[in-house]
């Protein structure tokens, strides 16, 4: 795929993922590490709490992006559908698919380079909810999904990945385990206690 040139924009927010692997995925800390199983699965929920791009405010706009890829993630070959959140603009939502495509630049155009199947979009109801340490996504009849910070030594302070290179997570990681429900008749997620994580992303471009 060929990196789009894009205009300058930006995005901040809340970033939390769940996956198959056991903590930590090995994909997570580079794509040529080997995955807990055969088949790595999961997803990322996103919540945009300011940005904006091509004059479009991004401001309250949420996405889920669920995928299947192979063992070794840099393989390519990943199969990943986008889920809009219904609650936005036709402009917004549009601003949003293109940032999840690749297609502005920025972080997300990286992925973009191993997905070989892209599910069609999808249009639903998706509710965020934050309380503290916990992070959970729903849409309903598709997917129910919990993310809850694990405990450090002194059982008060996050455990975290610090200086830790990613394409779309910040350099500070927050390591959770989640768990998630997820079915589109495609990408089938069922994962108990497993690898997770949040963060708060801060992409920008130009």
């Amino acid at each position: 795929m060929t990196e789009a040139i894009a205009n300058p924009w930006y995005a901040s927010g809340l970033l939390f993922e769940n996956c198959s692997c056991t903590l930590v995925c090995p994909g997570h800390v580079h794509f040529s590490q080997g995955c807990t199983f055969d088949r790595c699965v999961g997803y990322w929920a996103v919540r945009f709490d300011t940005g904006e791009i091509d004059g479009v405010d991004l401001t309250g706009a949420k996405a889920v992006v669920a995928f299947d890829s192979p063992k070794h993630m840099i393989e390519g070959g990943w199969v990943q559908v986008i889920v809009l959140d219904a609650a936005a603009g036709e402009r917004q939502s549009e601003a949003v698919e293109r940032i999840l495509r690749g297609e502005a630049g920025g972080p997300w155009s990286v992925l973009a380079r191993f997905v070989g199947e892209r599910r069609p979009t999808l249009t639903a109801e998706i509710s965020i909810e934050e309380e503290g340490r916990s992070k959970r996504v729903q849409i309903a009849g598709l997917l129910d999904a919990r993310v809850e910070a694990i405990r450090g030594w002194d059982r008060a302070s996050e455990v975290t990945f610090e200086n830790m290179f990613n394409q779309i997570h910040p350099p500070s990681q927050v390591l959770a385990l989640g768990s998630t429900t997820f079915d589109d008749g495609v990408i089938r997620i069922g994962t108990q206690d497993t690898h997770a994580l949040y963060s708060r992303f801060d992409w920008r471009v130009g």
